[in-house]
């Protein structure tokens, strides 16, 4: 019967142990993990960053904003397409014709920018696209 209760306390030490430790990890899992989102504020869970400065603006997300196209950025759509345009080189039909949702474009008229974002088929414009980040070119 001696043995008997040895073994229980054993056993219950065991027990006790082993859900602290447990406990322990749980604890420390959490705090890392709080830590890690708090210092990975600016990026979202899909990989998409945001940018604002005063030399670029807009959503850093190559997967969906692929197309880009540079050149100074005027004001200006054509037949009701787009509010801005990219002038190019080669005249009036190598223009991209701009529109943006999450950018205000006329901060940067009359500045050469490069621009990325999502090419949209117009009736009229050879070129539109939903602008998803600037930058001003140096």
């Amino acid at each position: 019967m001696l043995h008997t209760l040895e073994t229980k306390e054993v056993d219950e030490v065991s027990y006790a142990s082993f859900f602290t430790f447990v406990a322990v990890a749980v604890v420390i899992g959490a705090v890392i993990g709080f830590g890690l989102t708090r210092f990975n504020k600016k990026t979202a869970s899909n990989g998409v960053t945001t940018k604002n400065t005063a030399q670029s603006a807009g959503i850093v997300d190559k997967k969906t904003f692929k197309d880009s196209v540079e050149g100074i950025l005027r004001e200006g759509g054509i037949d009701g397409e787009g509010n801005f345009h990219i002038e190019r080189p080669g005249g009036v039909s190598q223009n991209a014709y701009l529109t943006s949702s999450t950018v205000d474009l006329s901060n940067y008229v009359g500045k050469r920018v490069k621009v990325w974002g999502q090419t949209f088929s117009g009736q009229t414009a050879g070129w539109l696209m939903d602008v998803g980040l600037v930058e001003v070119e140096k």
